[in-house]
């Protein structure tokens, strides 16, 4: 499947962000790399491959912007300068690619997000802090507890893009807005899948309590944190979606 690159102008960011889009027509998918970041990672991992029926038919389209995991996660910045990117990259989804996606649509449509690893906090996250802009989140092997990555700094930059912290405290109009998206939540059992199990079923277990929809599927020992099992597992769940 033959793609289109382009770099996106982000004031946000402050600097152009490299996207690869895949699919003409069809239900939007933002797609959000792995801890890499790389915008052509889906291609290079021939994720894309495995969804070309789903592409060639105008059932879905992709749009694969580069994340910024390695400046707002990763790095070695102080927290206090990390965060501020991640809200930065946030905004950029939010308020400049999304819209600009959305415009090619009809109106009243919205995406989907997708992910894997690190992709599934990014997907999940930002389903349930716009669920304005997003029907349906795909999150695959996710880590959902972002704190750990904060070297105990705390603040509520840290609250607000951990989404087991801030959805258990969910209410009034703010909850209501959040059961209007639904989350698909997939982890395998397997090798280096790790803490991705156990905060994969802490996630739905918040979501059940809060009645946000959402569906678990668990997958068994072989299933390990790969692209091998990755893209099983992203062609069967847009399959059935948008197939």
């Amino acid at each position: 499947m033959k793609g289109t690159y382009t770099r996106v102008p982000s004031q946000h960011l402050g600097r152009r962000v490299h996207m690869w889009s895949f699919g003409t027509r069809g239900q939007p998918v933002v797609v959000f790399p792995s801890a890499a970041g790389m915008a052509h990672e889906w291609q290079a991992s021939d994720a894309v491959g495995t969804l070309t029926p789903l592409l060639e038919a105008g059932r879905i389209r992709l749009i694969c912007p580069e994340s910024n995991v390695s400046e707002a996660w990763t790095g070695e910045g102080h927290p206090d300068w990390r965060l501020d990117r991640h809200r930065a990259y946030e905004r950029f989804i939010a308020e400049e690619l999304i819209p600009a996606e959305l415009a090619k649509e009809a109106p009243g449509t919205r995406v989907a997000t997708t992910g894997c690893s690190f992709g599934a906090f990014y997907a999940a996250n930002f389903a349930l802090k716009h669920p304005d802009l997003v029907e349906w989140a795909l999150c695959i092997s996710g880590r959902y507890r972002t704190d750990a990555f904060m070297e105990g700094f705390y603040d509520d930059r840290v609250y607000f893009a951990d989404p087991l912290h801030y959805v258990p405290n969910l209410s009034g109009e703010h909850l209501e807005r959040a059961r209007r998206t639904s989350l698909t939540l997939v982890v395998g059992t397997g090798a280096h899948e790790g803490r991705c199990i156990q905060e994969t079923h802490d996630l739905a277990w918040v979501l059940g309590q809060k009645g946000i929809p959402h569906r678990s599927d668990i997958w068994g020992r072989d299933a390990g944190h790969h692209w091998y099992w990755w893209r099983h597992q992203i062609k069967m769940h847009l399959g059935h979606r948008y197939g």
